[in-house]
């Protein structure tokens, strides 16, 4: 999974919006997550258009969660803005085959995504927000660090 400035800006935006007990506009979004506010605006028109924000007109207006932070995970976020979490080619990994010494890769592929699904899915706005993850990623996140090498993003 390639994690795109689209879905990386959304997801910061929507923790944002979590943590705010108020509407926010899109320029303040913009400028506490350093997001080019012409970008964002169409990440939050997307946003809107899937139900998972809303706007709020007037004064005191601008942007809020349409749901609950707990109600919107990560995966519900990428899946608006980028679509399926692990996509092979646009097919389904259900009746998926190979031939020959490939034909175990379907299960490599279901796996990832499954892993994808765990950590995403599990993980809420208002996990974010709170600044407490789930376990599951954290101790994916202290193997990552552990079997990192020196140099940040050395490795895939």
């Amino acid at each position: 999974m390639r994690i795109t400035a689209k879905t990386d800006y959304a997801v910061r935006a929507m923790a944002e919006l979590a943590a705010s007990e108020v509407p926010l506009t899109a320029e303040k979004l913009a400028a506490r997550q350093d997001i080019p506010v012409r970008f964002l605006f169409g990440i939050l028109r997307e946003l809107r258009m899937s139900r998972l924000v809303q706007s709020i007109r007037g004064p005191e207006g601008g942007y809020a969660l349409a749901l609950p932070a707990d109600e919107i995970s990560l995966a519900d976020v990428i899946r608006v803005v980028d679509g399926p979490l692990a996509n092979v080619r646009d097919l389904s990994l259900t009746g998926l085959s190979y031939p020959g010494p490939a034909a175990p890769l379907p299960d490599v592929w279901r796996a990832v995504r499954t892993s994808l699904r765990e950590v995403l899915e599990t993980t809420k706005l208002a996990d974010l927000a709170a600044g407490d993850l789930p376990d599951v990623v954290r101790t994916r996140a202290r193997t990552y660090l552990a079997d990192a090498p020196d140099a940040p993003d050395a490795r895939p």
